[in-house]
């Protein structure tokens, strides 16, 4: 480990440069000071996080919806520190820090930080320690705030939030191993960070005038190099790791941290960066994982990156995207460089990203869709770029994202057209950006003789398993609209193509691949193992719901639901959403029972006294399989043990921030009641519905019909149910 100075919090005072003091950097008071002003940001950017305990991530994180916590050999906390935590977090002062809210009665309303609004629909309940968008449907509590707004795993939201409020955590157990890889991770970042400092301190010494000009002659200002800790790298192979061995750190963990290389032959480790501006890449929580380095001269390869690391994984990391995800454009510009990032950055655009030497990864694609599910594609503008986004739109479609296409001609790439057009040109093409079925029909016709009839067919035929490739029937139907009106084909009979691959179910990415002309477009997405999902789709369809003219939207494509002021207990709630059709969640009949059970733990939560009422009818085992059992068992143990539900604490009992969202959901949903009266018939229609579902098996008598008379006789006295609305 790095000696004391490593680890004291403040900058050098002394630059020092393979052993050997610099007069001439020392003689530059204005260089020092901004030296020291990175070097300072650096410590307090990193030195919060080099602290923490470093953890995998909660078991079932990754995985299905719905887990509780738990797993065996995994790391946790438990629920008494996890409530413990929670209940020392004030929810307003939290979200507050981040939204702009206005108090409304008992909560805070304000513009949701998850998307685009012009009217508050987001409420924040200091009482119930809760948050919800009544337009997006974003939900939960206050760790569920840090894991979706600043993008934390939910251990290290726990561990946020336990700091600030002074709560100890306590150590964790490892199994044997994992204590040293975890040392280790946490050395390899406070070497990054020393190296990121070092690199930086280059740049503005006369070693690195070089490296400065270039920045500058790309236009780059001090205030933007300093903001990413741009930096240097001399030719002389073993400055750094001198500096290194300087600080303490051993042979070992410097190899490890991916800046050397070694010399078998010499037996000896030189530095792998040399001659290169620096491009320090920061995670989520602005740690510095690895770097970047473009080489000053003609020198192979122009650009090199750190090698992959127990800290780096460039599959797994966007350059940029530490700020890009702190900002609220609700989008992010995808592009290819660190240069174009950088360019769109200081000219405003901070909601741009790059991938780190490497194609877009499905792992980049569940990063994005965490954030977001629009995404503006800015790669370059000759045919390797083309390449690049015919085979990125496939992946970012599959991940649930919308992808548009920017087109920067008669420019390469974005920081081209900046320096040549500025920001407001800029501007204007992103918002003219291509829907990504215009561009990707577009290239695929360029493969067909439009002016022979067997290539224009083979063309139509291509652009029909484009479209029946889409989930969604919505865009389906619009794109044969678009199709048809674009390249002038009857839309019935494109209609029936579509629909007639829907059937076949040749709709998979084989298919798919062949269709758009190059399997290489879509490859990797298909080939490589996703963990904890299913293989790729391959539509199996009946005849009776594969039509495109007759689906109706689902549960979750429905428009947003009204909300209203609950006069009984002051409180927002939104009306329950019909199922329509059949979905993930089964038929609609299931999907109906589903809402009425989740219905009913909203009013026993709203109503503890409920649970009491309609025991003789429906106890915690009940509610079925799906997520509201799952949150009956919860619900129900608070009872027992308190006397009293904690909404909050049962959202923290899910893993996943999609499940939070729904549980959150589940307890802003209730039947609009004009007064009491009419709540209880309300309560005791829900209750008649949950009973009547239940197996006749769990009746009382000795034989089917003594059973089904009781039943009956139950139902009948649902109907005058005593309901204590307390």
């Amino acid at each position: 480990m790095a000696g004391s100075a490593s680890t004291s919090g403040q900058p050098e005072t002394k630059y020092v440069h393979a052993g050997r003091p610099s007069a001439g950097y020392e003689q530059d008071t204005r260089r020092q000071s901004v030296c020291r002003t990175w070097a300072g940001d650096m410590q307090r950017i990193c030195q919060a996080d080099m602290g923490r305990r470093y953890a995998e991530g909660l078991p079932g994180r990754d995985g299905a919806a719905g887990g509780c916590k738990g797993g065996k050999g995994r790391l946790y906390y438990s629920d008494e520190i996890i409530d413990k935590v929670r209940d020392a977090t004030d929810i307003v002062r939290l979200i507050g820090a981040s939204v702009r809210l206005k108090k409304a009665g008992r909560r805070y309303v304000g513009l949701c930080p998850f998307h685009n609004e012009k009217t508050p629909s987001f409420s924040v309940d200091p009482d119930r320690q809760m948050y919800y968008c009544f337009g997006c449907h974003k939900g939960g509590n206050v760790f569920t705030f840090l894991e979706e707004h600043d993008n934390m795993t939910f251990q290290e939201a726990v561990q946020t939030l336990a700091g600030q409020a002074g709560i100890s955590l306590p150590e964790q157990s490892y199994r044997p191993g994992e204590k040293k890889a975890r040392d280790e991770k946490m050395q390899i970042l406070e070497l990054n960070k020393v190296a990121a400092t070092w690199f930086f301190k280059e740049l503005h010494s006369p070693e690195g005038r070089e490296g400065l000009s270039y920045l500058r002659g790309r236009k780059l200002t001090d205030e933007t190099i300093q903001r990413f800790g741009l930096g240097f790298a001399p030719a002389d192979s073993s400055s750094l790791y001198n500096y290194l061995k300087e600080r303490g750190f051993s042979d070992e963990l410097i190899r490890m941290s991916g800046l050397m290389n070694l010399d078998e032959l010499r037996g000896r480790m030189y530095d792998r960066f040399r001659n290169r501006v620096i491009f320090p890449i920061l995670d989520t929580q602005n740690r510095v994982i690895g770097f970047g380095g473009r080489v000053m001269g003609d020198a192979k390869p122009k650009y090199l990156n750190s090698p992959e690391s127990a800290v780096f994984d460039k599959s797994r990391n966007l350059y940029g995207y530490n700020v890009a995800r702190r900002t609220r454009a609700g989008k992010l510009i995808l592009c290819e460089g660190y240069m174009d990032v950088i360019a769109m950055h200081q000219a405003g655009f901070t909601y741009a990203v790059a991938s780190l030497g490497t194609a877009l990864t499905w792992q980049h694609c569940e990063i994005i869709r965490r954030f977001t599910k629009d995404v503006i594609l800015s790669y370059d503008s000759d045919q390797a770029g083309t390449n690049a986004k015919m085979r990125a739109i496939p992946m970012l479609r599959k991940a649930g994202i919308t992808p548009v296409i920017l087109h920067l001609e008669p420019y390469k790439d974005p920081d081209e057209f900046i320096k040549a057009e500025g920001q407001e040109a800029f501007q204007k093409r992103l918002d003219q950006a291509e829907n990504a079925f215009l561009f990707e029909s577009g290239v695929m016709q360029k493969r067909f003789r439009m002016d022979d009839p067997d290539g224009a067919a083979d063309f139509y035929d291509a652009l029909a398993t484009l479209i029946a490739s889409m989930d969604d029937v919505f865009k389906r139907k619009g794109y044969i609209r678009l199709a048809a009106e674009q390249y002038g084909i009857e839309e019935a009979d494109l209609t029936d193509r579509v629909r007639a691959k829907l059937e076949k179910g040749i709709v998979d990415d084989r298919y798919l691949s062949a269709a758009r002309g190059d399997s290489s477009y879509n490859r990797d997405y298909r080939t490589e193992a996703r963990p904890e999902e299913d293989s790729p789709r391959t539509a199996e369809v009946s005849r009776k719901t594969s039509g495109v003219e007759d689906e109706v939207p689902s549960y979750e494509e429905r428009p947003v639901p009204d909300y209203y002021k609950d006069l009984s207990t002051g409180d927002y709630y939104q009306i329950p959403r019909p199922a329509t059709r059949r979905g993930s969640e089964g038929s609609v009949g299931d999907q109906s029972l589903e809402m009425s059970r989740r219905l009913l733990l909203s009013y026993i939560a709203r109503y503890p006294s409920i649970a009491g009422d309609i025991k003789p009818y429906i106890e915690k085992d009940g509610y079925g399989d799906g997520l509201a059992g799952s949150v009956a068992e919860i619900l129900y143990g608070q009872l027992e043990e308190h006397q009293k539900v904690d909404e909050a604490a049962v959202i923290a009992r899910f893993e996943d921030t999609q499940t939070q969202a729904k549980v959150a959901e589940l307890f802003h949903t209730m039947d609009m009641a004009a007064n009491d009266s009419e709540r209880v018939k309300a309560i005791r229609e829900t209750v008649r519905k949950v009973y009547e579902a239940s197996p006749i098996s769990r009746e009382e008598g000795a034989n089917e019909m003594a059973k089904a008379v009781t039943r009956k006789q139950k139902l009948n006295q649902i109907r005058t149910l005593e309901v204590h609305l307390s």
